[in-house]
């Protein structure tokens, strides 16, 4: 079956970086696009970023710039690097696979 298991979230003062890992099993990874998402507290989950079997890139307007998805297929794992992370960046940065299944979710956390 499907699973998709997140790494590297944490507590970052404003300004730092962090990098986000989806290990993905069960599939043939290369042949699917990937996803990041997000949700704050008391808000809806949101779109960040997304990468398509071919390595083309897609993001949100508010992390275009800061944030960078990228895979890699021999580690079947995607990962978003996170620079100059914001207080408005605190949230549970999910991954999904081809816009069908979840990760469990993994807590980011900006503050001073």
């Amino acid at each position: 079956q499907v699973q998709l298991v997140e790494s590297g979230g944490g507590l970052v003062q404003p300004g730092g970086s962090l990098r986000l890992s989806c290990a993905a099993s069960g599939i043939i990874f290369s042949a699917f696009a990937m996803a990041w998402y997000r949700q704050a507290p008391g808000k809806q989950r949101e779109f960040v970023a997304h990468i398509t079997s071919g390595g083309n890139t897609k993001y949100a307007d508010s992390v275009k710039g800061r944030f960078t998805i990228s895979r890699d297929n021999v580690k079947n794992t995607v990962y978003l690097q996170m620079n100059s992370l914001k207080s408005d960046d605190t949230a549970v940065y999910y991954c999904n696979l081809d816009g069908s299944f979840w990760g469990q979710g993994t807590q980011v956390t900006v503050s001073s």
